[in-house]
């Protein structure tokens, strides 16, 4: 196997890498591979699919393996979730899909993606599929990490864990790719380890004009409901701002989609699956450009706190605590302004 060439797209994750490579001499019916967003866990699922795929075990360079790492083999089978979470209906067409033959070769790979999202009820009905399924088929189950849901499923994977990719590594990466290095130091510390987020901000003009807005907010506070209502104006307005690049990033995949639909003829739900991915992203980006956001608000006030700007006493440390609360209560997809006012009128002002 050409581990460098096959996993060259997957950063920061040597650990994981290693064990894929060994997985791929004698695979199991199912993996799993568990880290946070942007961590690498797509790219290695797409290489590690092409090493099983690959008649050579994975060269990088043959047919098998450029159509898997470019996501369009016919054996490998890429699920996403049509809604909030993975339902019923979507475990029956996962179980569908495993029973097939493979189309080309003698083996195929699901690559089954956020299933830390899964329901209770989907989680029982894959459960005998997973656990078991054709000879000819591997999964390849990604998620953020393993809520009880998903504990029963797992115990029958080959777990991989992936770590966020380190701050000086994510800065390295860009620099390599083009971009300045304080630019690329700056965008580390919006993404937090996300390689992905980092890359998409990379291309974000308005970045530190977002971040900077964030971190001056205790100084615009004055109690009044009118303070709050521009402020949280001026923000959601940035955040929309924010998702240009990726905009533009989802109209050239549509393109390619249109290209290869007219050479190659489309499978049956291709568009629909893109357009569902395209507005997911969009949330996500949202969701994550908010968090960032907070996360420079609430470093904001420690910077108060220590320069003694804002002492304790007067209401810093449980600013920093009402912020922290915000972020943790985004993973219950809240409606943003109700958010950010009902959190802004309970901050001092500077």
């Amino acid at each position: 196997m050409n581990a460098g060439l096959l996993f060259a797209g997957v950063v920061g994750q040597a650990h994981g890498v290693a064990r894929l490579v060994d997985a791929a001499t004698s695979p199991v019916h199912a993996y799993l591979l568990a880290g946070p967003p942007g961590s690498g866990k797509t790219q290695a699922a797409r290489a590690f699919a092409a090493a099983l795929l690959c008649p050579d075990g994975g060269d990088g360079t043959c047919r098998d393996c450029r159509l898997a790492l470019a996501g369009a083999h016919p054996d490998v089978r890429e699920v996403e979730r049509a809604g909030p979470f993975i339902t019923m209906d979507q475990a029956r067409d996962i179980t569908t899909l495993a029973s097939r033959t493979p189309v080309e070769g003698r083996r195929k790979v699901l690559i089954l993606h956020e299933f830390h999202l899964l329901r209770d009820e989907a989680a029982a009905a894959l459960l005998k599929t997973i656990e078991e399924p054709p000879a000819s088929t591997v999964f390849v189950i990604l998620a953020d990490d393993v809520p009880p849901e998903l504990v029963t499923i797992a115990s029958r994977c080959l777990r991989v864990d992936f770590r966020p990719v380190p701050h000086d590594l994510v800065v390295e990466t860009l620099v390599a790719e083009g971009v300045d290095t304080d630019a690329a130091i700056l965008v580390a510390d919006a993404a937090a380890g996300d390689l992905d987020r980092a890359r998409l901000l990379a291309a974000d003009p308005g970045l530190a004009a977002r971040r900077a807005a964030f971190h001056r907010l205790p100084t615009r506070l004055d109690g009044t409901g009118a303070a709050v209502a521009a402020a949280t104006d001026e923000l959601l307005g940035l955040i929309d701002g924010a998702a240009q690049p990726l905009r533009h990033r989802h109209a050239a995949e549509a393109e390619e989609l249109e290209r290869r639909a007219a050479q190659f003829g489309e499978r049956r739900g291709d568009r629909k699956e893109v357009e569902e991915r395209h507005k997911r992203e969009l949330r996500r980006h949202r969701t994550d450009e908010l968090k960032s956001g907070l996360v420079a608000l609430a470093a904001s006030y420690r910077d108060r706190l220590a320069d003694g700007t804002l002492p304790a006493a007067g209401g810093g440390v449980t600013a920093v605590r009402t912020v922290h609360e915000a972020i943790e209560s985004l993973e219950r997809n809240p409606n943003e302004r109700l958010l950010l006012e009902s959190l802004l009128l309970r901050l001092p002002p500077v």
